[in-house]
């Protein structure tokens, strides 16, 4: 797991989120998500780079959601990645999040 924050400039911060996110790696996340949003006014969260999320993992996108919502902050996630795709269509949370979600769709088979 690793997490990438790129401050690009003054009211808006980017922060890009490798491997898991999980029960075991939440609690690690959880300090990293929340801190940018005492700063930035906007903060956009790449997880196009997740390759695992589980239940803690979403309840961890929910806390930042709302949290930045709380603080008068804008939170958008950028370049879904298939497992997280497929957690927020498991869950029906993808209006919750408010962000466009492009989805690819495969080819048919001849």
């Amino acid at each position: 797991m690793g997490v990438t924050v790129e401050r690009t400039k003054d009211d808006l911060c980017r922060i890009l989120v490798e491997g898991e996110m999980t029960i075991y790696t939440a609690q690690e996340l959880k300090d990293q998500l929340l801190a940018p949003l005492e700063q930035y006014k906007q903060v956009e969260l790449n997880l196009g780079a997740v390759t695992e999320i589980d239940s803690a993992g979403l309840q961890l996108l929910v806390l930042v959601k709302t949290e930045a919502h709380a603080q008068d902050r804008t939170l958008s996630i950028t370049d879904h990645s298939p497992c997280v795709l497929d957690i927020l269509d498991l869950c029906d949370l993808e209006g919750f999040f408010g962000d466009t979600v492009l989805v690819h769709v495969a080819e048919p088979t001849p």
